[in-house]
């Protein structure tokens, strides 16, 4: 993890993703994948993004690649806006993204040396085979693999091999920023310590920016500078990680953190759970105002009425909620 080091590196700007769902004979409706999100990540930083499984993180960063065509908002590069092909085709030379399944990610039919290789040929990287397979042991050094691992296949790797080729892949066009999508969620414990190692030790040694999805929140809070935590396609509370963790102001954030797993069983036995009631609504169904409120202990009128904005209650500490300054 690094300090902040100047000028957002990315910018997201009330970023909308919508896909029309065929409803009925020649009727569709839009499903709000992502609707109004805004953050940035500083050059260096850590952004974790948070929330139960299907609440659009996954989305947000396929969008912000422009894997997915964003429906509305801006997105931002180093002050550049990614708005057409050109800058699109450039920022995919200083963004790239490591997938969370590291058995499904990788083309069974390709070497180790020709997954790595892909980006460098897509983006005519080297000037002879040589460079392009020096680069390739290059790569698969920084992540921890022999040189003999090149000429093999994926299926002959363990989870958390594969997921190192899927790291030294993201790195081949010697990326700025980088989108990882719940890269240890398919991995043991075990395994997923020495792949969050790699990353921090990359970020250190090459100063990238990452946005860090996931849902398990231990990890998020050991990697994370700061986190966001998304509720049903919003972003309901960003902020410092430590004072997401110790000061939660969000009832959504509350519960989660409630939830976080704590080694000391006095501790433990003192924190209360703090447990939603009801089921998350469908996105193509969203309740009107703050989409939280039918899961909110705290809600009123007001929050059926109006979109909560999300503003700065504290230095650096954002949270959508009507309600904020009554319930803390």
């Amino acid at each position: 993890m690094s300090e902040n080091l100047g000028r957002p590196l990315i910018e997201v700007k009330d970023l909308k993703q919508y896909f029309n769902i065929n409803t009925g004979v020649f009727k569709t409706r839009p499903l709000k994948a992502v609707d109004g999100v805004s953050f940035s990540i500083n050059k260096g930083e850590t952004l974790g993004l948070v929330g139960e499984s299907g609440c659009g993180k996954t989305t947000v960063g396929r969008t912000i690649l422009h894997l997915y065509k964003p429906t509305g908002g801006e997105i931002w590069y180093n002050g550049k806006k990614i708005d057409n092909r050109d800058s699109i085709k450039e920022f995919r030379t200083k963004a790239t993204m490591v997938f969370q399944d590291p058995y499904s990610s990788l083309n069974p039919r390709m070497t180790v040396s020709d997954i790595i290789g892909e980006p460098l040929d897509v983006h005519k990287m080297y000037s002879s085979k040589q460079e392009r397979q020096e680069r390739i042991l290059e790569l698969m050094r920084h992540v921890g693999l022999n040189s003999e691992h090149a000429s093999r296949y994926a299926h002959e790797f363990s989870g958390g091999q594969r997921q190192r080729i899927g790291i030294a892949r993201a790195l081949a066009v010697n990326p700025d920023f980088i989108v990882c999508d719940e890269p240890v969620s398919a991995l043991d414990v075990s395994i997923q310590a020495q792949v969050i190692n790699i990353f921090d030790e990359l970020q250190e040694q090459m100063g990238l920016t990452y946005l860090f999805i996931a849902h398990d929140l231990l990890v998020v809070r050991h990697i994370s500078d700061r986190i966001a935590v998304m509720y049903l396609g919003h972003v309901v509370e960003l902020a410092e990680a430590s004072e997401i963790y110790d000061h939660p102001l969000h009832p959504y954030s509350r519960s989660l953190m409630s939830a976080v797993p704590v080694p000391d069983p006095k501790v433990a036995r003192a924190n209360k759970r703090i447990v939603l009631t009801g089921d998350i609504p469908s996105p193509l169904n969203a309740p009107s105002g703050c989409t939280f409120r039918t899961r909110c202990p705290y809600a009123t009128d007001q929050c059926a009425e109006a979109v909560p904005e999300f503003k700065e209650v504290s230095q650096g500490h954002f949270v959508a909620c009507h309600r904020v300054g009554q319930i803390n």
